[in-house]
């Protein structure tokens, strides 16, 4: 049985909102396996649907722009707050977000060579410069998306997330322009898995019935009953994944609005304005997922936990 580490541990805490404790006794008991140390937890029902993984966080800007037919969602991260929220930082975001709108770069290292929208250097000269001569610590140009159709952009608190939402609709921009951020705004308060019940991977669901099967065993009342009943239930159970997961089966955030589904509600704004709205594709960054931040003493915390036990 594998010992788990205190960075182990910490992870899966921020993971799925279980004390240190547990966490502990399920890494050890999945040898280490973070995916299976989250699924024991939640046979034990000890924990929730996984948030998503990589929610360290990590300073810098999200930003997310339409201009026109042309959408693109930004992350660019440095070292500190204080660097974040420089105007030569914000500056230098916006323009790169207008350089990715004008050039259409196929990656990031294919930004870089790219002039900057607006001067004559390279996205990568003013990069390097910026964070040698000016900044004095690192920059990273994380990552990017591009679109293009009918698209609506939101970022929330100064850039910690930000949605970009495309649409097929006969209407024009500027009609679904509110329904687009409406729903943009509801990728960033409840951070949906996936955009409908047809994008959640087949194998993805089977795990979810199988833990949600496992719960039930654990459960006196359930323990009892039939396989072939249980196997009912669960499927049930599996309505309620898809209205936590599923961006247009979640409940609309803004019931000053609507009350219903997201889908619902756009369908009913679509009716309202004579036309049709599909959402077909959400695209959220949240800044900092996946980015590790300098490890603070954690270790001595697991440490004195474990000599109280």
């Amino acid at each position: 049985m594998a010992k788990a580490s205190p960075a182990e541990i910490k992870e899966l805490m921020k993971a799925t909102g279980v004390g240190m404790m547990e966490c502990k006794k399920a890494i050890e008991e999945a040898d280490g396996d973070k995916e299976k140390a989250i699924t024991l937890l939640r046979e034990k029902g000890l924990a929730t649907q996984a948030k998503k993984s990589g929610r360290a966080a990590a300073e810098g800007i999200v930003t997310a722009i339409v201009d026109g037919n042309v959408g693109v969602l930004l992350e660019v991260n440095t070292e500190t707050d204080f660097a974040a929220n420089t105007d030569d930082i914000k500056n230098f975001v916006a323009a790169v977000a207008k350089t990715i709108i004008e050039t259409n770069p196929a990656d990031v290292e294919d930004l870089k060579t790219k002039t900057i929208s607006g001067g004559t250097s390279t996205v990568g000269e003013v990069l390097t410069e910026l964070a040698g001569m000016k900044i004095r610590e690192n920059i990273v140009i994380r990552r990017f998306e591009r679109r293009e159709g009918v698209l609506a952009s939101y970022i929330h608190n100064g850039g910690s997330i930000g949605v970009l939402v495309r649409m097929e609709t006969n209407l024009s921009a500027d009609q679904v322009a509110e329904v687009g951020k409406n729903v943009a705004m509801q990728s960033a308060a409840m951070n949906a898995s996936y955009l409908n019940r047809e994008a959640v991977p087949a194998e993805v669901l089977e795990n979810e019935k199988t833990i949600i099967m496992a719960q039930m065993a654990e459960d006196p009342k359930m323990a009892s009953k039939s396989e072939q009943v249980r196997a009912k239930i669960a499927e049930g159970k599996v309505g309620k994944y898809y209205s936590e997961n599923c961006l247009l089966e979640q409940t609309f955030v803004r019931s000053d609005l609507f009350e219903g589904t997201v889908a619902k509600y756009v369908a009913d704004a679509a009716k309202k304005l004579g036309g049709t709205i599909e959402v077909v594709e959400c695209i959220r960054y949240e800044r900092g997922e996946g980015v590790e931040k300098k490890a603070d003493d954690f270790a001595a915390e697991v440490a004195a936990m474990a000599k109280g036990n």
